[in-house]
């Protein structure tokens, strides 16, 4: 899925060196924000205000997951797959590529 974004907000975004190192994360693996703020060194409040904004444009996906105890928890996967700066009469265009939405957002505890 791609489409066309405000230079600004994306400049703004990916230019918060921790919203690249969560981005970065969890490409690789879902992690739940207090496995983000623990790897980032960074505070709880800090790495959620973060996460929002990230979401808030499509950027991670937002999972329920359920630990041993049948405690659920949200764990996050980045969607940005590649962005696009071009400069063009005068002004920057950004077209950004997310992942598609993988099926179903609850994973259930095994048993």
């Amino acid at each position: 899925m791609s489409r066309a974004w405000e230079a600004e907000t994306v400049f703004d975004l990916l230019g918060n060196e921790l919203v690249r190192e969560l981005l970065a994360l969890t490409s690789v693996e879902r992690l739940s924000a207090d496995e983000l703020a623990e790897r980032c060194s960074a505070s709880q409040p800090t790495v959620y205000r973060r996460l929002d904004s990230l979401e808030e444009y499509d950027l991670v996906g937002v999972h329920t997951e359920f630990d041993e105890e049948g405690n659920h928890y949200q764990s996050y996967e980045c969607r940005l797959e590649e962005a696009h700066i071009s400069v063009e009469e005068g002004g920057f265009t950004v077209d950004i590529t997310l992942r598609r939405d993988p099926v179903g957002d609850v994973d259930l505890p095994d048993g």
